[in-house]
């Protein structure tokens, strides 16, 4: 027998360079040396990266972290109070790369930074408090946040590069593993259906092209290749119609605006997944379960002889 792949194993398959985690060979980018002005550039980009992501009028800039901090004490309404902790939440993250860009500059002119200097505690902690109030933020697309990436710039902070490198590898991988569970269930879904039929092959080629996507950096001259390709096959599947016979009667009228709405709510969550690449639990539960209720209220045999029986006889009667 064949001994099982260990996670991080790094091979060459088919002409480029993979590593291994959960199931799933990723594509694999070198870290870069473990120097300050690396771990600056990573920060402010995962920092970037998270405000591209969450709710809007959060990034508030490090300098009022402050005014933030006595809003977020002072509020008493909760919805108001989870708000305006995703704000202080911003601002600290925000104060927290700015002490970073400081320090990668002094290191710049000579003055030697320790680990345990006082603005880089300083810095370790406003990321830290950033991350406890990181679960008041939600998602651009929902109400669902994304706890991951407010620990990636504490991480990236904290760990050497490389071992961050490697934490994002495991999150891919699970990250394609829930692009597979998610369209797996869509084409289970409509399996049968005649309102949506051969739609199974195109959900395969939204799921290839999903999960190419969220292995690879925008820095990659492959992003010309990988990016068009997962438009298309978005765009192919959230514009597909259910076909309906010239007078359909009102439970397939039920079934089609039902199935439009599922394809549509699919599509956009896997594209959030894909551009934030770590999992939404919460959001995909929520979507497999439509998915099950759609296909027990429309797509079962039992359901359709239900609202067979349940439809006016030829003669007017029930």
């Amino acid at each position: 027998m064949s001994q099982p792949i260990k996670n991080g194993t790094i091979a060459e398959i088919e002409g480029r360079r993979r590593i291994y985690f959960d199931g799933y060979w990723i594509k694999y980018y070198e870290p870069p040396p473990e120097t300050l002005e690396a771990k600056k550039a990573l920060i402010e980009a995962l920092t970037r990266r998270l405000f591209n992501h969450v709710e809007h009028g959060i990034n508030i800039p490090g300098i009022r972290a402050a005014e933030a901090r006595a809003a977020y004490e002072g509020e008493t309404d909760p919805d108001r109070k989870r708000v305006k902790g995703a704000m202080l939440a911003g601002a600290l993250f925000n104060r927290a790369t700015a002490i970073f860009t400081k320090l990668v500059e002094l290191k710049a002119d000579g003055v030697e930074i320790d680990p345990d200097d006082p603005l880089m505690t300083e810095c370790g902690s406003y990321l830290l408090e950033a991350l406890d109030l990181g679960h008041m933020v939600r998602h651009r697309g929902g109400d669902e946040g994304i706890d991951e990436l407010w620990g990636e710039p504490f991480k990236a902070f904290s760990q050497p590069i490389a071992a961050f490198y490697e934490s994002r590898y495991i999150k891919i991988a699970q990250t394609m593993r829930d692009i597979d569970r998610v369209t797996t269930t869509l084409a289970a879904t409509f399996e049968g259906s005649t309102q949506v039929p051969d739609i199974a092959p195109l959900i395969r080629e939204f799921a290839e092209a999903a999960k190419r996507k969220c292995e690879i950096l925008r820095t990659d001259p492959m992003i010309f290749e990988v990016w068009p390709a997962f438009v298309v096959a978005s765009d192919r599947l959230r514009n597909i119609r259910p076909q309906l016979p010239p007078a359909p009667s009102l439970a397939e009228i039920h079934e089609a605006q039902e199935g439009n709405r599922i394809l549509k709510a699919g599509t956009a969550l896997i594209t959030h997944i894909v551009r934030a690449r770590v999992p939404m639990p919460t959001s995909a539960r929520e979507l497999l379960d439509r998915c099950d209720q759609f296909r027990r209220c429309f797509l079962d045999p039992r359901a359709a002889a239900r609202r067979a029986a349940a439809l006016p006889s030829a003669d007017g009667g029930a």
